[in-house]
């Protein structure tokens, strides 16, 4: 079996952190490629690496002198190779780093792309791994997507797992051989391409919370965590609001039906969440409702008009409408004779007034009505579908706590019940329906 593992910023901040990285690596043989992310906070008040570098290449750019903020990068890495006892001439690579910034021969994705490197570094000397650099296989196409073919032959032909391998996460490089980082969470995409290049049993992703919460702990006292989430309930909880891994950062394990589990390095005991692409049983028959969580500021359109669900092409006047200022649709719930489109209020907000007009010269609604200040609130589970008045006893909860419902929408998969509540109540309707259903 192999484990393939990512460790993020907080895994990295300090000595003290690298030493329960290397426990947790060396507790599990199976566990034999490593991805790092680069040092992240300490303390509150701390600063992440990646911001630092951030902040030197505009000092650079600008004409202003980097020497502080340089000094302060430097000094983290050597403060833990010093506390690690490990033999590396770190200060020979930041001078040659710091010659070149100040030459103006460094791009921004190259600097800030040292943060990986240069932890890299230190954890594969303090493991006695392979260090690999993520040029030497992280390679993009022309149009900056991962050549996840040529990415994957060159990481099977040069990661010595005998040994163990450890390789940063964030970057890689173009053709001409110029460093590309990815987005910010990029480690996250290069340990996922690393398992699925490895075609890895498990790819395992060690942060600081104890897997997926079951809301969101700044509304809700102490939630539990997720045990399992499957990709699809995964997506549903992303894209309603939830502060969870990117889609974009799981497709190469998901394409490739790899287990994701998610785990906290301060808390390794802790079993932390499981995705999936689906379970064959349940850890917990009883729960049907896998997570709540929502967005805040969305802008309701609402139209009427007689005959609508006769007439055809209605909906797709209204939507043309919207295509045309570039606006992207959330939810359209829908009557016979009515239609509403949901969107964020700050898409629509700077065009609203020609969105209105071109819809009433357009599609010739009896009534247009406009609902701001929206919050949208969904419960997702995939075993909703399998219990009879799921939804009448979300709202029954809601009525009780006197939570006024403003929109209602529910997908023919039944993997989420979706709803909109004035913001004011938007926090008091997630207590209601963890207190109700998760409690």
């Amino acid at each position: 079996m192999l484990k393939v593992t990512k460790f993020g910023g907080s895994s990295m901040a300090d000595a003290g952190q690298y030493r329960k990285v290397k426990d947790i690596i060396f507790a599990d043989r199976e566990r034999r490629v490593v991805i790092v992310s680069a040092a992240g906070k300490r303390f509150s008040g701390d600063h992440k690496l990646t911001d630092l570098l951030y902040l030197c290449h505009a000092h650079i750019q600008y004409g202003v002198a980097c020497d502080t903020v340089f000094e302060m990068i430097t000094s983290r890495y050597i403060e833990i190779r010093d506390a690690l006892n490990l033999q590396l001439d770190l200060e020979s690579e930041f001078a040659q780093l710091k010659q070149r910034l100040e030459a103006k021969k460094v791009s921004q994705d190259e600097l800030v792309s040292r943060g990986e490197y240069f932890s890299a570094k230190l954890m594969a000397a303090y493991l006695g791994f392979q260090f690999l650099d993520a040029s030497e296989w992280v390679k993009f196409n022309l149009d900056g997507s991962v050549d996840q073919e040529v990415s994957y032959a060159l990481l099977k032909e040069k990661a010595d797992l005998s040994k163990g391998v450890v390789t940063p996460g964030f970057y890689g490089v173009m053709p001409n051989g110029t460093v590309k980082t990815f987005s910010r969470g990029g480690s996250d995409i290069t340990g996922a391409l690393a398992a699925a290049a490895l075609d890895a049993d498990v790819y395992e992703n060690w942060t600081d919370v104890s897997g997926i919460l079951m809301a969101d702990p700044r509304i809700v006292n102490d939630p539990q965590p997720i045990p399992e989430v499957t990709y699809d309930e995964l997506r549903e909880l992303s894209y309603s609001g939830a502060q969870v891994l990117h889609e974009g950062t799981i497709f190469p394990v998901r394409e490739k039906n790899i287990p994701l589990n998610i785990r906290n390095t301060n808390a390794p005991e802790d079993p932390g969440t499981l995705i999936k692409e689906s379970f064959a049983t349940e850890s917990d028959p009883n729960r049907f409702i896998t997570g709540i969580t929502g967005k805040k500021d969305y802008t309701i359109i609402s139209m009427s008009k007689r005959g609508m669900g006769n007439e055809v092409g209605t909906l797709r006047k209204v939507l043309s409408v919207l295509e045309r200022h570039n606006i992207s649709v959330d939810y359209v719930p829908n009557g016979i004779d009515n239609v509403s489109v949901v969107m964020s209020t700050e898409s629509v907000e700077p065009c609203l007034y020609n969105v209105l007009s071109e819809i009433q010269r357009d599609a010739k609604p009896d009534s247009l009505q406009v609902h701001d200040k929206i919050a949208v609130v969904a419960a997702v589970g995939r075993r909703m579908a399998f219990r009879p008045g799921v939804s009448g006893k979300v709202f029954a909860a809601l009525g009780e706590a006197g939570i006024n419902i403003r929109m209602i929408n529910q997908g023919p998969d039944e993997l989420n019940i979706i709803f909109g509540v004035d913001n004011r109540d938007f926090a008091e309707a997630i207590r209601v329906l963890y207190n109700s259903f998760v409690k």
